[in-house]
């Protein structure tokens, strides 16, 4: 039987990918992170994505949450929640952990689990621990979903500034001073272990900067003075991490780099500086986040020093292994020499964050930085690579 003059079936459109963007996570950078994924959700082109918001609890639930990006936003100096976003105050979203199922699902107690469809790439703007520090990346490798940003070892490389700073040193990049106390060490000796610190401060001298090991945006960080200040400061590191490192104080200038994939390699973008801020003893979370110390973009270098913090800012991304994105932050020192301090590679992703407006200075919209991030990301498989 002839099929020529049968009305034919209209070819449906394509589906459109499917970005699940997670946020919030149990570290103590969880209402920095919902505040950066709301700004991807306003920007995050919805002609071209679906979008499914994922939160993370503080104590470790998965939330299906309100796609409302204006209430993820810090009101009076007050930081947001996932707690609450979140639709229901015991569903759970469950990831696929079959790589050949994408299907993501939604279930509260009591109730039919809903299907909430395949998810095509994750975009995890979790900062810290849980999140940005490989565990998350480790479990889209098992489920076989793509993701945004770095793999499980770039991540848990960016994270450890102990073992970040071991990396750079391989590669030939220049760090400052450090020294590292795990917490086997505080465990078995506490005196020993402050006496290292304090030797550390002999050669090198005051003021210190003690610090976890593995936290950002700048939680727990202390600038000591003299020993003094010394066992709060590492009270406080502890606080956020049991291991910590403390940094000898480099004098000069802060300069930031920020490094894109593109489909022909790693760029960075016009490095910006952090200018002294008057009203804090450092760069930190309150001037980052609260009081909006402004960043001066782009630093005014020499054409040889930015060219010259570029390629390095390049050479750490490739040392690590790093993809998607990183921002490499640099000392400056009064001798012209640039020294690493670390990497981030999940920066703070605010439009006024200080990567997504080295890379609008670079001539990437805040829209374009959000879609080459997700592109990068399909154009990745899983595993090795």
């Amino acid at each position: 039987m002839s099929t020529e003059n049968l009305p034919q079936s209209p070819e449906q459109p394509p589906r459109k990918p499917r970005v699940a963007v997670v946020f919030g996570g149990r570290s103590s950078e969880h209402g920095i992170s919902v505040v950066t994924a709301g700004a991807v959700l306003s920007a995050i082109d919805r002609t071209k994505y679906d979008v499914l918001p994922i939160g993370i609890t503080q104590d470790g639930r998965w939330a299906l949450t309100a796609d409302e990006p204006e209430r993820m936003a810090i009101v009076d100096r007050k930081q947001p929640s996932v707690e609450q976003l979140a639709e229901s105050s015991e569903g759970g979203v469950v990831l696929p952990v079959d790589p050949a199922d994408r299907e993501v699902v939604y279930s509260e107690p009591g109730s039919v689990p809903k299907a909430l469809g395949e998810v095509d790439v994750v975009f995890p703007m979790l900062h810290g621990p849980y999140g940005e520090d490989g565990t998350l990346q480790g479990l889209l490798e098992l489920s076989g979903v793509p993701y945004v940003g770095s793999g499980v070892l770039a991540s848990a490389v960016g994270q450890d500034k102990d073992y970040m700073k071991r990396v750079f040193t391989s590669f030939g990049l220049k760090v400052g001073p450090y020294v590292v106390i795990r917490p086997r060490e505080w465990e078995r000796d506490e005196s020993a272990a402050r006496k290292k610190i304090i030797d550390f401060a002999g050669e090198h001298g005051w003021p210190l900067f003690v610090k976890p090991a593995r936290a950002g945006s700048s939680f727990g960080i202390t600038k000591v003075d003299d020993l003094s200040g010394l066992d709060e400061a590492i009270a406080e590191a502890q606080r956020h991490d049991p291991k910590i490192i403390v940094e000898a104080l480099l004098r000069g200038r802060e300069i930031e780099c920020g490094v894109l994939e593109f489909e022909d390699g790693p760029r960075a973008s016009v490095p910006a500086e952090i200018p002294p801020v008057q009203s804090h003893a450092f760069y930190d979370f309150e001037a980052k986040y609260i009081d909006s110390a402004d960043g001066i973009v782009p630093a005014p270098l020499t054409e040889e020093q930015r060219a010259e913090v570029r390629r390095l800012a390049v050479e750490a991304f490739e040392a690590a292994s790093c993809e998607g994105l990183v921002r490499a932050d640099f000392f400056l020192t009064e001798d012209g020499e640039f020294v690493i301090n670390e990497i981030n590679t999940m920066p703070g992703f605010t439009p006024i964050s200080m990567y997504p407006r080295m890379w609008q200075e670079t001539g990437v919209s805040y829209p374009e930085l959000v879609d080459r991030l997700v592109q990068a990301a399909l154009r990745r498989s899983t595993g090795l690579r």
